[in-house]
């Protein structure tokens, strides 16, 4: 059948904003948003939980500067992705959602899968409606992808009953056949089949109401009204005489890889010590003389002017009290409520934290030298850096997850992505890895949540199709999502998963024993991950020895250049590297 419907109306609307990927676990209520996208050639990517589809889109839309784009069925399969939906909201990308539902006659009378989606969706985006009536399609994907990008970024959801989505003679069929009216003659049939085909023509002709999406949420302040503000920000720069910038994922938000490019040569410009964070990590490459990785509190505490751009003043800036009492603080945030969070700056500017920076760098001349705090600086994070290596030589019952991690450094590729999704696993990781290149690094954010492996690597392995994607798991951790080891198989897509086996919950384990003196669901197996792996069709290596390591990863290496997903299980020991890392 050739008739248009209403998911060719989506498909459409998305093809034409560029949107090359829809990911989603199939379901009748959506089946043609699918069918009409993969007829205009935007890739479907079916998943095996929803929540990764969710997580999978979300990368796309980090890695690519384009919203990321989910189609999930009704009822479970909505609220299967509240977690990745409020895991996209906190990191603040733009994601939107299409959540199936039933029949619009249909609603509140018990039909399948029919659930009060709305009051689940909008906490959790920046934008929920439900349609219902065809001509409303075209105009609410566009709207959703403006409001998705527009100021502080974050997901969207739109809610598509089944019935705007098949063609219009197949809704007829179904309303009439199903309601048993399409033969009946007395008079409660006849005014309801009177009923059901008013219905239809209120919903496949009644025009959208444009009102609905006509003006944007909060309008971001133009460059030129924010002008006088960014120019006492530099000014404050010009003279300082131990800046230092912060950079969090925010700076790199609705960014394209050449938009990355651009903001790391004006971070270059300013010359100053740089801090990256979150998604902002690689931004200077794997080496810098500007990036700084270890001691950033103190860092901040010890310098006159602190310029943080996209990241908030939370936990990890000890909610504002990381500075010193002489230290001017500058922000530039999206967000008006993370702009003073915890913490009034001297100068908050309402404006994209990348934008801010590029602005700032146009106002600079030669970069000042500040060679004593560099070099008290260099001298802190050096000293760091052998500390941490010394730790990385103790011999251990088990493989020493810094030593690993050094290695992997050593041999990982330049175009490398890497993904992280764990605990303590992959905080040591963070100590010794070091990004290639901006958009190269994906974690959840600030929401802390585990399970995002496999829809991230999903994602990256898609928007970077020559990269190495290499996809660090807690044991813990993988559980949750190594089943997209599958989805990876259908697809042709080939992570190189490590999974850092300490049969433990290591980092709640450590200091849950030590305050309670009880490990109480904090013990795991040392299970065979690579098996599993190898189950969904890919490839699995077991490590239990350092001389292990070296071959296990060319090998891997090997694999995943050849189109194979690969699971490293490394079974390493639980160590004191991170005692009493618990956040509150």
């Amino acid at each position: 059948m050739t008739t248009e419907h209403g998911g060719d109306i989506i498909a459409d609307a998305l093809a034409r904003r560029g949107i090359g990927h829809i990911f989603t676990l199939c379901g009748g209520h959506i089946s043609p948003i699918l069918t009409g996208a993969r007829s205009r050639d935007i890739d479907v990517i079916d998943v095996r939980d929803e929540v990764s589809a969710v997580f999978a889109a979300d990368a796309i839309a980090r890695l690519t500067g384009i919203p990321g784009v989910a189609a999930v069925t009704a009822g479970p399969g909505v609220t299967n992705t509240v977690t990745a939906v409020k895991n996209a909201q906190m990191a603040q990308s733009p994601v939107l959602i299409f959540g199936g539902a039933t029949a619009t006659v249909l609603k509140g009378r018990g039909s399948l899968q029919d659930i009060d989606q709305l009051s689940l969706m909008e906490p959790l985006t920046k934008w929920a409606t439900s349609l219902s009536v065809v001509k409303e399609l075209q105009p609410a994907v566009e709207y959703a992808l403006d409001v998705a990008t527009s100021g502080t970024p974050g997901p969207v959801f739109i809610e598509v009953p089944v019935d705007l989505l098949y063609p219009e003679e197949i809704v007829r069929d179904w309303f009439m056949s199903q309601s048993g009216v399409e033969d009946a003659e007395n008079f409660g049939a006849r005014a309801l089949k009177l009923y059901l085909k008013a219905h239809l023509m209120r919903q496949f002709k009644s025009p959208a109401n444009p009102l609905r999406y006509r003006e944007l949420p909060i309008p971001q302040l133009s460059t030129e009204d924010l002008a006088p503000l960014i120019d006492e920000a530099a000014d404050r720069l010009v003279h300082a005489e131990r800046p230092a910038l912060v950079l969090g994922s925010q700076a790199l938000v609705n960014y394209t890889p050449d938009q990355a490019k651009s903001l790391a040569n004006a971070v270059e410009k300013l010359g100053i010590p740089t801090f990256l964070a979150g998604g902002a990590r690689g931004l200077l490459g794997q080496h810098s003389e500007l990036q700084f990785r270890h001691r950033r509190s103190r860092a901040l505490h010890n310098s006159d002017v602190a310029i943080i751009a996209g990241f908030p003043f939370d936990f990890r800036l000890k909610y504002g009290r990381c500075f010193g009492s002489d230290t001017d603080v500058i922000a530039a945030n999206l967000s008006r409520e993370d702009l003073s969070m915890n913490l009034k700056p001297e100068i908050p500017v309402p404006m994209h934290p990348g934008e801010f920076v590029r602005e700032m760098s146009y106002r600079m001349g030669s970069p000042v030298p500040r060679t004593a705090w560099f070099e008290s600086l260099a001298e802190r994070e050096e000293q760091r850096d052998q500390e941490i290596h010394e730790m990385g030589k103790e011999d251990t019952e088990y493989v020493n997850a810094i030593h690993l991690f050094e290695r992997i450094e050593e041999k990982m590729d330049d175009d490398s992505v890497l993904v992280v999704d764990g605990g303590d696993f992959v905080a040591t990781g963070a100590y010794v890895l070091r990004p290639r290149a901006p958009l190269s690094w994906l974690d959840p954010g600030v929401f802390g949540t585990l399970g995002v492996g496999g829809g991230f690597a999903v994602g990256a392995a898609l928007a970077r199709p020559n990269a190495e994607v290499w996809l660090i798991w807690g044991d813990g951790s993988s559980a949750y999502s190594l089943a997209e080891f599958d989805t990876c198989i259908r697809h042709g897509l080939a992570p190189i998963a490590v999974i850092g086996t300490d049969a433990s919950w290591a980092q709640i384990e450590r200091d849950q024993t030590a305050i309670l003196n009880d490990d109480v669901a904090t013990t795991l197996l040392r299970t065979e991950y690579h098996r599993v792996a190898e189950g969904y069709g890919g490839e699995g290596i077991l490590v239990t020895e350092a001389d292990q390591i070296d071959d296990a990863i060319d090998r891997a290496k090997e694999l995943a250049a050849s189109g194979t997903p690969v699971v490293l299980n490394v079974h390493i020991s639980q160590t004191d590297f991170r005692k009493g890392s618990l956040s509150m």
